[in-house]
């Protein structure tokens, strides 16, 4: 695996986050509505950068009230399965651990098996199903399952 370097980001990085979630997703996710998000209380974004320092993926979360959320991480398609999205999810853990989380949930969709191989292998266990949750364009709705994972022993 080629060393990633994560680095926190913020609502000016908008445009990158952006553009590395429909490389990710193939669908848009507009800069101003990223920036809006980010600019929102507990809203965080981190960035993995590779030895050039160019974007390869982000991780997008929020914490409040004690709970961490996942609300959204991705890799481009040529930097998937090299240790990036758990070093990504580590960091993410960690940033959640220190701005007072307990416990972090997310959502992930029944038919991501390498997002879920992530999530297990990484402590997080099922704490619900939301049916319907994931809608794409073309394609039938696909159900969602919370996951959770008490923070605190990141690693």
């Amino acid at each position: 695996m080629t060393a990633l370097r994560i680095v926190e980001a913020g609502p000016a990085e908008a445009a990158v986050l952006s553009a590395l979630y429909e490389s990710a997703f193939g669908e848009a996710w507009a800069p101003d509505q990223l920036a809006q998000l980010l600019a929102g209380p507990g809203v965080f974004a981190l960035i993995a950068l590779d030895d050039a320092g160019e974007p390869v993926g982000y991780a997008l979360g929020r914490v409040a009230a004690g709970e961490g959320e996942l609300l959204s991480i991705a890799l481009l398609p040529d930097r998937r399965r090299r240790g990036g999205g758990r070093l990504l999810l580590d960091a993410l853990m960690e940033r959640c651990t220190a701005a007072g989380a307990a416990m972090l949930f997310l959502e992930v969709a029944t038919d991501n098996m390498a997002a879920l191989g992530l999530y297990r292998g990484a402590g997080f266990h099922e704490a619900g199903l939301r049916k319907g949750y994931y809608h794409k364009v073309g394609a039938a709705a696909v159900d969602a399952i919370v996951m959770r994972r008490a923070l605190g022993d990141v690693g």
